[in-house]
């Protein structure tokens, strides 16, 4: 039998609330809903570090941010790093990128975020290559500029998004059709544009979605929600629509059943809500936080192994998503990344008690999130651009995510939860021994 094909369409920034199968009250995702009625849907899924660059190197690696040095924006991928495209084209893969990279410029070394990537840049992807390092640096939400694989510009007219997923579809039509292939298409939607300090949806989206239900952790909190929140819903509705023609273009070129799709984020969108306690510089920030909204994404998967309309419950994260890539390629698990199979998952073969999250850029922090707990050390004394860890941690928050899913209570110096901060101490001890290579010590909050 063939080798399943894989595609990840990954999003940037997504809230998993935008989706209609995780409790969008618009009729914002119908692909992604019927696509998560066919396959599986991850209901409690995460990423494992919540800004763009470093997740990017975790979802091509199967490494934790800090493994990879690539643990803040503007670090490049080690060229000799292991990544799933070198694994899957050695398996006789042809390994195919298209959108936004982020794994090649290294502040005050070498800057790509307006010219080509170079070959050794690539992480691998050799057989097709239509990308900008830095996307929002070439583009905006409509018109903009790529480099292919000859590291030729090519301009693009129209909305972002769709013209991103044209040249997906060119090259799923004019593919090698005698290998199997893996397509990791990376949007930048739904993403503010950084220059423009906007979110940029088709036009009309304010129009469109003014109706929209806010979610309730943004009610009654300062942020830039109500400004910009249509026209997110809108970036989100044309990734669904791109979704859709992706899966169409799968079914005319008859290998839908033998391909995999991963749709998921790098992390969510707390609009500017979370920053009050940040240190200087923070007020614009998006993410780089433990809250749910900024940490959990969504994460459907359809194809050989992810059918049925599942849904897990068991805890699932971005870090998973590479060893899920290698399990289905080659039916192995390599042991240097981390995480686990989504397959297991899927299958019963494993179970899941918490997922562990680094945090950067806006301080240098450490989450655990439980089934039931969220728990977050922090070194205040470290500076986050510049330091990777630490030694020594402050745990700073502590929340009961069925008793307060909002994360409203912060329960940290609270009497009765001694034992459960003592359980949750231990744990991410454990974590970062293993990970990290470091035993710490964690201040404790009376």
């Amino acid at each position: 039998m063939k080798k399943p094909n894989i595609i990840v369409f990954f999003s940037d920034q997504q809230r998993f609330d935008t989706v209609g199968c995780y409790g969008q009250k618009l009729d914002i995702t119908p692909n992604l809903d019927y696509m998560a009625s066919e396959g599986v849907k991850f209901e409690n899924a995460f990423t494992c570090q919540p800004v763009c660059g470093p997740a990017r190197s975790c979802m091509q690696t199967g490494k934790y941010a800090t493994q990879t040095e690539c643990f803040i924006n503007d670090i490049g991928l080690k060229e000799d790093e292991t990544t799933i495209a070198k694994l899957l084209s050695e398996e006789g893969y042809e390994t195919a990128y298209v959108g936004k990279w982020h794994l090649a410029s290294t502040k005050d070394e070498c800057d790509f975020s307006t010219s080509p990537v170079p070959e050794n840049k690539r992480g691998g992807y050799k057989d097709y290559w239509m990308a900008s390092d830095v996307l929002e640096f070439t583009s905006h939400g409509y018109d903009g500029y790529v480099f292919n694989k000859d590291m030729e510009k090519i301009e693009f007219e129209g909305y972002r998004a769709d013209k991103i997923t044209d040249f997906a579809l060119d090259y799923l039509e004019n593919r090698n059709k005698e290998k199997p292939f893996l397509l990791f298409l990376s949007h930048i939607e739904p993403h503010h544009q950084n220059d423009r300090k906007i979110y940029e949806g088709p036009e009309g989206s304010k129009d469109k979605f003014k109706e929209y239900i806010l979610p309730q952790d943004l009610k009654s909190i300062e942020g830039d929600y109500k400004e910009n929140y249509p026209d997110y819903l809108g970036c989100c509705k044309s990734l669904d629509n791109n979704l859709g023609r992706i899966r169409e273009k799968l079914k005319d070129l008859d290998i839908d059943k033998n391909t995999v799709v991963i749709y998921t984020s790098d992390h969510g969108c707390h609009f500017k809500t979370k920053n009050k306690n940040l240190p200087k510089g923070g007020a614009d920030d998006y993410k780089r936080s433990f809250y749910e909204n900024t940490i959990r994404v969504p994460l459907v998967a359809y194809g050989p192994g992810f059918e049925g309309g599942k849904v897990i419950h068991e805890l699932s994260s971005l870090i998973d998503i590479p060893k899920t890539i290698i399990d289905i390629a080659m039916g192995s698990k390599p042991e240097f990344m981390e995480g686990v199979s989504l397959l297991d998952l899927v299958h019963n073969k494993t179970n899941r008690d918490d997922v562990f999250i680094q945090i950067s850029e806006s301080y240098v922090g450490r989450a655990l999130r439980t089934k039931k707990y969220k728990y977050c050390i922090i070194d205040p004394n470290k500076h986050p651009y510049e330091d990777s860890y630490s030694l020594e941690y402050e745990e700073c928050y502590l929340y009961d995510l069925e008793k307060d899913p909002l994360e409203k209570v912060n329960l940290i110096d609270h009497r009765g939860y001694e034992d459960i901060k003592e359980e949750l101490r231990l744990r991410i001890k454990e974590y970062i021994k293993n990970i990290e290579h470091i035993d710490i010590k964690i201040t404790n909050k009376k």
